[in-house]
């Protein structure tokens, strides 16, 4: 047959590319497995309480219509129902079409084999493809790869989070899915769980895999070929690699773990063939019964083959305690053995070229010795699966490995490192003299043509050399011997290999009976040619099928999981001795030769998966070297902290001018030796690190620099975060507010972070403040965006921030209460102890005071210090996080009103605002009897006002704390950066000079909306300060009629709760019982009026100077009677309303004349 993979191979490529496409799924279930979301576990209480009417199992198709009735009843259902929509498709699709991958996967499979059975592909048929090298393999392969995506579902995805992930997308993509993908009911059918759980003490379901491999029944007798094949043929021709009997199970490892997948397509075997099962435990388990089966996943056999009787009978003999302890010793006593023998090749000098080409043979088995005995160990020892731990049989048998080999895990990771810096060193120096090896041919042969050559000229007489006489016969022996040199063939390396022995044996012996002996130079000229004829032997024994060898026996891919287990190890022997960073990189490199595995067929295939495939794998690889060297940056910070406290508590600073007999007092010299001895070991770490050159691992280029700088900045991200989380939580019972005291403890602690990453950047050569300013900044608004997803209806989901990363991921910590994070407990605390209910703003004082008790509970000073314990991005954070809680206040407010007032079947709210707006049209007209008038209106609409009037107060309370943050942003951006200030002042005045300009004038340029610009600006300027919260508009409304009047009523419904204050000269609660706080209540009816358009604010100034005038008009004509307390508060009310708005004073005069304001000025003059 013609080469099976072939570009025009019809059948050899179609299997490729069933194969290719295997791994690349396989790559994706893996890669998905990591962002399954929480929900569909309902693991909480929480999520049980929110969703548990929303997602469901497959128990939802026995009741599809109960099910979607009971949503479609419930308003609140329907919009948690869009919600959670919206939040999951994206993720629930990628899901869905990798498990319909699987499906079309086997579908596709099946029809191959039809095509294949039918004569399809001219001159193929199944057994002709299976007696083919390349067709046996891929054949094999395209089954056991769907076994293995069938088994990693079930491991890697929990069976009951699937059905709940499926019927979610059934019901969300109902119709697209009826339309593009008619295959979903097989989908749902292949992937319904099985009831297997990987959780610890569940039990193995019955039939389990095999009654999951049947789902979709595949072809019995190719099944039985290619599981025959695997029986009786070394399918990967690895026995050659190991030509040893005792290493025969590890050359055939590869094909032993796809027999154990194979075997449940064909369960009649391991339950009754007792022959068959002797036979394949006897070749491929004789001495192992831990096996690997894809990338790292392993598997015990007692465990997974204890209900089959066949299978258990044949493992019985591998299982037999004395063979058990035979293997155990064999394996310890290599490990000792092992040890020197590796140590003497790493010795410096040791594996030179000369060396390597004198011992390949030898070199070569102790690299296998090495790898079976360690594949034999890690996988024999390693951490049973929850299932293997459940059966008594397998720990016992596992704890006799561990008593029988004695093992040391120490021991092992030594073994490990070793071998891999072994292998690191031959094969880099055995490539090396790949690429040179014509080149040294050829310089050998030049150098031996020309030394005969010269021997020629010696016995020709023309060229003196003492005492050698003319030889006409030796001259043209040699000549013709040189020609003989200079005839041999680089390109045809075995006829030259032939003459080259012929060459050598002709030298010795024209040596011999010629007496050339006699004469040292001749003999030297001859020893020399001899020596680089050797040369040229050894050099065309340089063969690229050593460094085949070398890949195959290194393998290390079935430690891809196990590996983590010597983490540990690892980073200990790092903190010791930092050099060993470079052993370490080679054992990284071992660990990426596990690449090849997946990636082999997509590559042959050509397929474009191989980037991501290969993306996913190296990616994983570099996580791990990630978590490897994090030690480092871990040991750094604990001797920083120590330096740290030593500079702070220990250290004097040194005063500039200082008296003779104290200098030994300010000399501390053990101390700075303490301190200088901490700082040289966070240099050595650096200088370890920096050992491990770049490496390319997988197709990621790893640059020591960069995972330093990545490792520091990662460690300085989880103590910070740790140190925001902790000490930002606070008591709500508490009787005095924790705030202050624990914002100076984070004050104190971030200051402390600051100052020693100022200590260490000179010493690791890293930017600082740069690192600390990025870190700081991604954090606060990291944890800023969590927080405001719950007021999102589209969440920002964490695969999806831009500030988080897998590199240096920032750590989520459990919510404590209801807040998602620190930065919304902060907010909370804040609004806690400002609430209008418990304290009055005093904008004099620029300061919250106790109403009881009259005691100040904080000033403006507590902008500065959330600013030194969270930086500007954290006050930045805080006022955003605002802005969303304004947000949520004012569209419930809105809603609140459209569904109660405006767009309601009771009609009795809207109709007393009718009335209202008839009795007092036109509003520039005087009210008789106003205060009956007014008074029918308020005590009409008193059960309306409570929930409307605390939004109102929320919503002045939090812009209130916006303008206070704005100021504390604009201060410190004035100070700390005052060319930044200037330059967006100008910025802003310039282009709203300009947009005046456009408005004035249309022809002159204004910015286009697709222009950044004034988006790009605004973002700049709020982070400065640049702004007023209670100018800015948050929520687009519709138009409402009478708006204003409902705003009104409801402020002239409250206004009596106050009282004017001389000392403080504005109002204040009247009794402390009753509270009300007046700023908030001003600032909450502005805010409320800006959203909506500019007349009705108009119209509400113009409401409340009626209510003035009517009521002064109502008042005895006698000069000396005061005015009553309403007036006076209303009047103080919109003296406040025009300082907090910035409105023209003349708007409120064309209704309020001017001495109404005197009047109430001279009644209240002090």
């Amino acid at each position: 047959m013609a080469d099976f993979l072939a570009e025009n191979n019809q059948c050899g490529q179609n299997s490729l590319r069933l194969a290719s496409r295997g791994n690349a799924i396989i790559a994706e279930l893996l890669r998905l497995s990591d962002f399954i979301p929480t929900v569909f576990a309902l693991e909480t209480q929480q999520d049980v309480q929110r969703y548990g009417e929303l997602i469901a199992d497959f128990s939802y198709f026995k009741s599809t219509d109960y099910f979607e009735n009971k949503i479609e009843t419930k308003t609140e259902l329907q919009d948690l129902d869009e919600e959670f929509r919206e939040n999951h498709i994206e993720i629930l699709t990628r899901f869905y079409q990798a498990f319909s991958s699987v499906h079309k996967y086997v579908t596709d499979l099946n029809r191959f084999l039809e095509d294949l059975n039918e004569g399809v592909y001219i001159q193929q048929t199944l057994e002709s493809v299976l007696l083919n090298n390349d067709g046996k393999q891929i054949m094999c392969e395209i089954l056991f790869l769907y076994g293995v995506m069938l088994l990693i579902i079930d491991m890697k995805i929990d069976g009951t989070v699937r059905e709940r992930m499926m019927v979610s997308y059934y019901r969300y993509s109902a119709q697209k899915a009826s339309a593009g993908d008619s295959n979903i009911d097989d989908v749902l059918k292949l992937l319904r769980s099985t009831g297997y759980s990987s959780q610890p003490g569940a039990k193995r379901p019955q039939n389990y895999p095999e009654s999951f491999f049947s789902r979709v029944p595949i072809d019995s007798e190719f099944i039985n070929m290619v599981i025959g094949r695997l029986r009786s043929d070394d399918i990967y021709n690895q026995i050659a690699s190991y030509p040893l009997p005792e290493h025969r199970s590890t050359a055939l490892a590869t094909q032993a773990s796809m027999l154990y997948i194979l075997l449940y397509f064909d369960p009649e075997i391991l339950h009754n063939q007792q022959a068959k099962m002797r036979e394949i435990v006897d070749k491929h388990f004789p001495d192992n019964w831990v096996i690997s089966v894809y990338m790292g996943i392993t598997v015990n056999l007692l465990d997974a083959w204890s209900p089959y009787k066949a299978a258990v009978t044949a493992l019985n003999n591998t299982l037999d305690t004395s063979n058990v302890r035979e293997l155990s010793i064999n394996y310890s006593n290599k490990v000792r053995k092992l040890h020197p023998v590796l140590e003497k090749y790493l010795k410096e000098g040791v594996l030179v070229e000369e060396f390597i080409l004198d011992t390949i043979p030898k070199l070569l088995n102790v690299m296998r010795d090495s790898n079976v005995t360690l594949r034999w160990l890690m996988l024999h020892t390693s951490a049973l699966s929850s299932s293997a731990e459940a059966n008594k049989k397998c720990k016992q048998l596992r704890d006799q490995v561990l008593s029988d080999s004695k093992y040391n895990p120490l021991a092992v990771f030594q073994l490990l490192l070793n071998t891999a810096q072994f292998e690191f060193k031959l094969k880099e120096t055995f490539k090396q003299m790949l690429v040179e090896k014509q080149k040294k041919w050829e310089l050998y042969k030049k150098e031996g043509s020309e030394r005969i050559q010269e021997l020629s000229d010696v016995f020709s007489g023309t060229k003196p050399l003492t005492r050698v006489e003319k030889n006409d016969n030796l001259q043209v022996w040699f000549a013709e011997m040189a020609k003989q040199i200079d005839s041999l063939n680089y390109d045809d390396s075995t006829s030259a290999g032939r003459k080259i022995v012929q060459l050598i044996q002709a030298f010795e012996e024209v040596q011999e009976f010629h007496q050339l002996e006699s004469n040292l130079q001749v003999r030297q000229f001859l020893a020399d040619t001899r020596k680089y004829l050797h040369q040229m032997i050894r050099t065309i024994n340089i063969k690229e099928e050593v460094l085949i060898c070398i890949e195959i026996v290194a393998d290390l891919s079935y430690a891809w999981d196990i590996i983590d287990s010597y983490t540990g190890y690892m980073q200990q022997g790092i903190k010791r001795d930092p050099t060993l960073v470079i052993k370490l990189r080679a054992t990284f490199l071992k660990l990426s030769s596990a690449l090849e595995l997946p990636c082999l067929r997509i590559n042959q295939a050509q397929s474009s998966d191989l980037m991501s495939v290969s993306q996913y794998y190296s990616g994983e690889l570099v996580a791990y070297v990630r978590k490897v060297l994090q030690i480092i940056p871990q040991t750094m910070f604990s001797q920083l902290a120590k330096i740290i406290q030593m500079m702070t508590s220990q250290i004097k600073e040194v005063p500039t001018r200082l008296e003779k007999d104290k200098m030994k007092e300010y000399a501390q010299l053990d101390e700075r030796y303490e301190v200088a001895k901490l700082t040289h070991s966070i240099s050595v770490f650096t200088e370890g690190i920096m050992m491990m050159k770049t490496t390319l691992v997988g197709i990621i280029k790893i640059d020591p620099k960069q995972l330093l700088e990545d490792g520091i900045r990662k460690e300085l991200v989880q103590q910070v975060a740790r140190a925001l989380h902790l000490t930002l939580q606070f008591n709500p019972k508490a009787k005095t507010s924790e705030l202050i005291p624990r914002l100076l403890n984070l004050g104190e602690q971030m200051e402390g972070f600051r100052r020693s990453f100022e200590y260490i950047q000179d010493y690791v050569n890293i930017y600082g403040l740069k690192i600390w300013q990025e870190e700081v900044s991604r954090i606060i608004n990291y944890n800023v965006e969590q927080e405001c997803n719950s007021f999102l209806r589209t969440k920002v989901q964490d695969w999806e921030s831009v500030y988080q990363s897998t590199a240096i991921p920032i750590p989520r910590f459990k919510p404590i209460d209801e807040s998602v994070n620190f930065i919304g407990r902060l907010a909370r605390e804040v609004i806690r102890i400002t609430d209008p209910k418990v304290a009055a703003y005093i904008d004099s004082m620029k300061a919250w005071y106790d109403i009881r008790t009259k005691q100040e509970i904080v000033n403006k000073t507590l902008f500065s210090k959330i600013q030194r314990a969270v930086g500007t991005f954290g006050l930045s954070g805080l006022d955003r996080l605002l802005c969303f809680m304004i947000v949520k206040e004012l569209q419930t407010f809105n809603r609140l009103l459209e569904r109660q007032v405006f767009r309601t079947k009771d009609r009795t709210w809207l109709s007393a605002l009718d009335e209202l707006s008839k009795t007092l049209a036109p509003v520039d007209k005087i009210v008789g009897n106003p205060l009956k008038t007014y008074g029918t209106f308020v005590s009409k609409t008193t059960k309306l006002w409570p929930q409307y009037f605390e939004m109102m107060l929320r919503v002045g309370q939090m812009q209130l704390l916006r303008k206070q943050i704005a100021h504390e942003l604009n201060t410190l951006c004035k100070f700390d950066s005052n060319n930044l200030a200037c330059s967006l002042q100008t910025m802003n005045n310039a282009l709203l000079a300009d947009i005046e300009a456009h408005y004035s004038d249309p022809t002159k340029p204004y910015p286009k909306e697709e222009n950044p610009l004034m988006y790009e600006l605004t973002g700049y300027l709020e982070a400065a300060g640049f702004h007023n919260p209670l100018m800015k508009i948050y929520i687009t409304t519709k138009q409402l009629p009478h708006f204003a009047s409902f705003i009104f009523l409801l402020v002239i419904s409250h206004i009596s709760k106050l009282t004017y204050n001389k000392s403080i000269g504005g109002l204040v609660c009247k009794k402390p019982t009753d509270p009300l706080d007046a700023p908030p209540f001003v600032i909450g009816c502005i805010t409320l009026l800006k959203q909506c358009h500019v007349d009705n604010t108009d119209k509400f100034i113009s409401l409340m100077g009626q209510y003035v005038r009517s009521f002064v008009d109502a008042m005895p004509g006698v000069k000396t009677v005061d005015m009553p307390q309403e007036i006076l508060n209303l009047l103080l009310y919109m003296e406040d309303f025009v300082y907090y708005s910035g409105i023209s004073r003349k708007r409120v005069e064309a209704h309020i004349p001017p001495y109404l304001f005197e009047q109430f000025r001279t009644q209240y003059a002090p």
